[in-house]
């Protein structure tokens, strides 16, 4: 069960991180990774909501949405190949380095605002 579970989240988590990176770079300036960043921390804060919540959400919550749909939403392979294609050029170099730094600090803060959430929302104590 918990493998279907996971199958399930990660097959709507790939779909909807297609969906976001298409719509956000069809909107934004071309040549900068908007659409990872995007799904990146939206998961971020996703996944925080969801441990945050902790066993106060029913056990199946943890396959379906934490290990499928967040692990198929973010993408740290895209966010790698992506720096790197940055970084190649020296003149995005910098560009490079803020986005790893925008990515961490922003995904971070994403997920510890998505804890504290769940936290909240279902009575847990924080930490």
């Amino acid at each position: 069960m918990t493998l279907l579970l996971v199958l399930a989240g990660g097959a709507l988590g790939a779909v909807c991180r297609f969906l976001v990176d298409a719509a956000v770079t069809s909107r934004l300036p071309a040549g900068r990774p908007w659409g990872t960043f995007v799904v990146n921390v939206a998961g971020s804060a996703l996944l925080g909501l969801a441990a945050g919540a902790g066993s106060g959400l029913p056990g199946w919550i943890g396959p379906l949405v934490g290990t499928g749909f967040c692990g198929a939403l973010t993408t740290y392979s895209a966010f790698a190949y992506e720096t790197v294609g940055l970084a190649a050029d020296r003149h995005s170099r910098r560009r490079a380095a803020g986005y790893v730094v925008a990515t961490l600090v922003v995904g971070l803060g994403a997920a510890a605002l998505g804890w504290l959430a769940g936290a909240r929302i279902l009575g847990n104590t924080p930490i």
